[in-house]
């Protein structure tokens, strides 16, 4: 069975990047759009700017830890579509550092109060 919670389809994400906003940071860049579901929903990405294969797959599962770290302080009444993108200096970082990124482009986005 799927989890409800992951974007899949080329039209969400074409939606958010489109309609939606973002925000950088120094490892990250953060797309967000409110989707009116009751859940968050999230993408993943890392391109190849990031390096090789085992280094993109380290970006991501950084990137997925410091989100689920931070889905805790996320408001409970308003529900967003995130693409979460990691930037190229994110290699060779620690979770803690990624973490820091990520809280600090969602205070800016307005997702998080501060």
């Amino acid at each position: 069975m799927l989890k409800r919670n992951v974007l899949r389809k080329k039209t969400d994400f074409q939606s958010i990047y489109n309609r939606g906003k973002s925000v950088g940071d120094r490892f990250v860049v953060l797309f967000y759009r409110p989707n009116g579901l009751v859940y968050n929903r999230t993408g993943f990405l890392a391109s190849k700017k990031v390096g090789n294969s085992v280094k993109r797959n380290r970006a991501r599962r950084l990137m997925k830890e410091s989100y689920r770290h931070l889905a805790e302080k996320l408001p409970q009444h308003a529900h967003y579509d995130f693409i979460i993108i990691a930037r190229n200096t994110i290699s060779g970082k620690k979770c803690a550092e990624v973490e820091k990124s990520l809280l600090s482009a969602m205070k800016r986005a307005g997702v998080i109060k501060k």
